[in-house]
Order: C-alpha cells, then structure tokens, then sequence
C-alpha cells in the first residue's frame, strides 16, 4: 500500500510541474519580429548607410569617388541621368544618404540627394540599369486661420506672427493689383486662411496654398478667394467676394512690397539733381535696397535693353499696340532684346546708374506714344469670371466668406489661432 501510495503522490506532483509549465507557456508572449526599417524605398538594413553634407568645392564626382565608385562609372551615371538630375549643380551646405554594399568594400550602390525637407533625388546605380527619380515624402497639411493689425507694415505684422517671408510674398503676390502695401495704415487689420505642411506629423515644411484672405483698409473689406473655374486647365486664380478677378493685366509696382514711393509723377517737379530746376519728372521712383529684382509690370515683348546716359541701365517692355512701360536706373539687366516676359517675371534689379541720387527703379508708363502717369489711368482687367462658372463659385465662395467673417475678440496684439 505505501508503494501505491508514494506513486500516487509523485503521479500527482508531476502533473501539477506540467500544468504550471503549461500556465507559464501560455503567459509568455511570443518575441515579435522588428519592422524592416525602408527610408526612400529601400530596406536600410541591406545597406551601410552613410549621411553627410555637400562641402563647399565638393562635385557629385568627389563624393562617389571617396565612396569608392569608379571615374567611369560615374561619368556613366553622370550622363544616364542629365534629363532627370544635372550632378553639376549639387550645392554646398545640402544633405545627401549614401547606401553603400555591406561587404568589404563598402561601395556606394545609391545617392540621394536632399532638394528641400519634402523633395529628394534619388540616383540608383546598384545595377546596370542607371535610374534616377524625385523622392516625395509623405506631406500632412494643416488648414490654420492667422489674423493681425498693422502697427507698421505688413512684414514687421507678419514676423510678430512668427510667419516667414514666403507667406508674406505670397499674400503680396496675391493682392499685388488691388492693394498698394505701402499705403498700409496703423490699425488695418488681415484675416488668412492657409496651409501648413508637415512631414512625418511634426516637422514643418513650409506652407501651402493660400485658401482665403481678407484685408481691412480704409473701411473697405477686400477680399480674396482661391478657385479654379477651369477644371481643365486646372489654373488657380484668386477673386473677390462678386467674382471679380484680384489679376489685372499690370501690376500696381514693378518691385514687390518692400518699396516705397520716393518721388511721383510730378510734371512741375524741383530736381535737387539739376540744382532744384523744374523739370518734368514723367515717371514714378521706387526706392529699394541695391539688387532688388525688378519685375515686368505685363506681359510682353522686350524692346529695348541697354545703357544710356542718364537712363542708366534700362529695359522697355511692348504690351501690345497701346502700352509701353520703361524701368530705368538699373543696376543690372536681365532682360534682353526679343524676350518674351511675363507679369512678374525679372528683367533687371534695382541700381543707381545713370543720373540718380540713389539706388530706386524710376518707372515710366507709356500710352499710345504718351508718357502718363500709370496711377491716374483705367487700365484694363484681366478676364472676367464666365457667368456660367459663376453659381459654382458663389457656392464654393460662401463658406470661406463665413469662415473669415467669423467674429472674433477685439484683436489688442497680433494673435495667431490654429486650426486642424
């Protein structure tokens, strides 16, 4: 009996182990597998991956070199892919990753090239097959509402904000035919309406499209809405609030706000430069830093682009049989005979040349073979909104108009408030 009974007991203890073993199997969690890490579409642990930065003097050339690429490869790789990436242009200061083979060689199979934090170039010579492509990293955007007072002027309002000059140029850009900047007053007040991107959820990078905008000046709302009326053109124009086009064919200064209006259309006007005599001055002078790029005021065709006495460095630009604008006094030409120019677009930057006291564009307007005062004149608009477009717009219109008109506290200082 004491022999069954002692078996009887070890039968029992080793089924108890058993079960415990089996509890504590049960509890323990199977050990998972870490994600393959991919940056720019390739599985980094394939790789040696080295990050660096452009040096100042440093080719695409001397990069692959020291990383063990071949002079003839790289002239193979140079030439495969000119129409996609032109290695002569890599810059100093940029960022670039290396994906170089894990043996003992360590030699560089992929190039990437860091335009900005959301666009790369990456250059893939792992195998005979040369390619190249532009990376984009996946991009947040955040809708977000800024509105301010001016104190002093647009900029120093948009700084407090803590908003970069690319917003500003873009609100500028925008009111660039309806809005002389420089007549701002203290207590005009903005609304905006934009984007902000991100890449991976936190880092800034830059923004996007301006949706909406309303500027207070001189008790007058001025608005500015975002639509495309041709969905197959897919051209974005900005319109106020009747479906009037903001663009009209010349812009109101051919500088960017950053100006100021340093002497106008004066036909009666004491030079200092000619010993205080009068002598007609038939053109308006904005003063800017030396350098300042000057912009055609319209489209059209360069006629004139040349050095000349007390013109200076000028350019003249035909807009069609009516309209001739001049821009004298530059520090240096960029436009030349025969170019085509389109509004905005660079002919010159500002100088001192010729007789000039300083650096400024002195802007000169002609109409049928007459010097006039631009400022004075009705000049035509751009095309209108097409009256079948024009419910679309209304509607679309609507709702932005409610989101700007939104009452909101008395603003004492620049306020900022966000949106997601």
């Amino acid at each position: 009996m004491k022999n069954i009974f002692y078996l009887l007991l070890i039968f029992v203890a080793f089924s108890s182990c058993k079960t415990e073993e089996k509890k504590k199997d049960a509890n323990v969690k199977p050990k998972l597998k870490p994600k393959p890490v991919y940056k720019y579409g390739y599985k980094v642990a394939d790789y040696k991956v080295v990050l660096d930065t452009i040096r100042s003097g440093e080719s695409f050339g001397a990069i692959l070199d020291r990383h063990h690429v071949s002079y003839p490869k790289i002239n193979q790789i140079a030439g495969s892919i000119k129409d996609v990436f032109d290695v002569r242009r890599v810059r100093a200061g940029k960022p670039y990753m290396i994906l170089s083979s894990k043996d003992s060689l360590e030699q560089a199979k992929i190039f990437i090239y860091k335009n900005d934090k959301i666009r790369a170039t990456v250059v893939d010579f792992k195998d005979s097959i040369i390619e190249a492509h532009t990376y984009l990293q996946p991009i947040k955007r955040v809708e977000r509402i800024v509105e301010g007072k001016i104190y002093s002027n647009l900029s120093n309002t948009m700084d407090s904000l803590h908003l970069s000059a690319s917003l500003t140029y873009s609100v500028a850009d925008i009111y660039a035919w309806t809005l002389d900047f420089y007549k701002l007053q203290k207590g005009d007040s903005f609304k905006l309406v934009f984007e902000e991107k991100f890449i991976q959820d936190s880092i800034f990078a830059g923004y996007g499209e301006v949706k909406s905008a309303v500027f207070k000046h001189k008790d007058q709302d001025l608005y500015a809405f975002r639509f495309v009326a041709d969905s197959i053109k897919g051209i974005p124009e900005y319109y106020d609030e009747n479906g009037n086009m903001l663009r009209s064919q010349f812009l109101k200064s051919p500088i960017k706000f950053q100006y100021r209006i340093s002497s106008r259309y004066n036909l009666k006007r004491r030079i200092a430069h000619y010993g205080y005599r009068i002598k007609a001055h038939r053109g308006t002078d904005f003063a800017a830093p030396n350098g300042t790029p000057i912009m055609s005021t319209a489209n059209g065709t360069v006629v004139d682009s040349r050095r000349k006495r007390g013109n200076g460095n000028y350019v003249a630009v035909k807009h069609n049989s009516t309209f001739t604008t001049k821009y004298f006094h530059m520090s240096k030409r960029k436009a030349k005979v025969g170019d085509y120019v389109k509004q905005g677009d660079i002919i010159g930057y500002v100088g001192s040349t010729g007789s000039s006291s300083g650096n400024h564009v002195c802007y000169r307007f002609w109409r049928n073979g007459k010097e006039v005062d631009p400022f004075k004149q009705k000049l035509p608009a751009a095309e209108p909104l097409n009256e079948s477009v024009k419910p679309r717009f209304l509607d679309f219109m609507y709702l932005l108009k409610n989101q700007l008109d939104k009452n909101q506290p008395e603003i004492k200082e620049p306020t900022v408030i966000a949106q997601n």
